[in-house]
């Protein structure tokens, strides 16, 4: 993801080859494990999504990943390949006919990750309304328009969705702005749908902040350029996409029986308020 929390990558509602049957490593035990477990990751073929897909492979589940093209190389971990299925997350009909087969192919649903979504740079005035309506269409109402049909195989599962949020939702976005006020109204949606779909199935939210993809950098430029982003982090990096999927495992597990509606910030500290740098007093003195 790039300043503010908004992908690296294109939109991911994709189209491409339908997936063969797969699943995760044998044999591990514990709460945290999803041993047998069927996960679909939107816009999960590269960057953020695809690091998500692979935590969950690790985790022993079964995973089926869907954008609008197959990916550059095929979504692996612990030995076993994610399954790919195209979509384009904006079409309820082709969206009701992915859940189908899923079930038919894997008999059940566990998890939904909603992570298909992005942004071009575009100041407000620089973009019609219908520009800005697109970009809420898929960060907002898509990731909507597929939960409502995964609900009913999630309700079966008693599963959990989880919606990819940013912090551009929680701080002004200049210049993302129709997509912070998307992702803004992703993490209540989120919460609504906690409260009306309890306690059947879990609805969370990962609010990410600046990752580090295979696009980075077309944000933050080269090594130089990410090593000085890098340092505006309280822990001194970027996240990695496997900090996100370690995240969304989580949140997915028995470890997480007890928590919907939630808003888990995956941000690395945030970001140091400005002002105390702007201040004339109250710096650290050097002995």
């Amino acid at each position: 993801m790039e300043p503010g929390g908004r992908p690296t990558e294109a939109p991911s509602h994709d189209t491409g080859q339908p997936e063969g049957k797969t699943g995760g490593p044998r044999g591990r035990t514990g709460t945290g494990s999803l041993e047998g477990r069927v996960v679909v990751v939107t816009g999960g073929t590269r960057g953020v999504g695809a690091g998500i897909a692979r935590a969950f492979l690790t985790a022993g589940a079964h995973v089926v990943v869907c954008a609008r093209r197959p990916p550059p190389e095929p979504v692996e971990a612990a030995g076993c390949r994610a399954g790919f299925r195209p979509l384009d997350v904006r079409e309820p009909a082709a969206v009701q006919a992915l859940f189908t087969g899923v079930t038919e192919d894997h008999g059940r649903l566990d998890v939904l990750v909603n992570n298909a979504g992005g942004t071009p740079y575009r100041p407000l005035a620089d973009g019609t309304a219908e520009h800005h309506a697109r970009v809420v269409g898929l960060n907002l109402l898509a990731p909507l328009t597929v939960s409502l049909a995964a609900y009913e195989h999630l309700r079966a599962a008693r599963g959990s969705v989880l919606m990819i949020g940013s912090v551009s939702g929680t701080r002004p976005s200049p210049g993302t702005a129709a997509y912070g006020a998307a992702k803004a109204g992703l993490e209540n949606l989120a919460r609504s749908m906690a409260v009306e779909w309890a306690p059947e199935v879990r609805v969370n939210t990962l609010v990410l902040g600046m990752v580090r993809t295979e696009l980075a950098h077309l944000h933050y430029g080269d090594d130089t350029g990410v090593a000085a982003v890098a340092g505006t982090v309280p822990l001194g990096r970027l996240a990695e996409p496997s900090d996100v999927g370690d995240a969304a495992v989580f949140l997915a597990s028995d470890r997480a029986a007890y928590l919907t509606g939630a808003s888990l910030l995956v941000h690395g500290g945030g970001e140091r308020p400005a002002f105390l740098d702007a201040a004339t007093v109250n710096k650290e003195v050097s002995p």
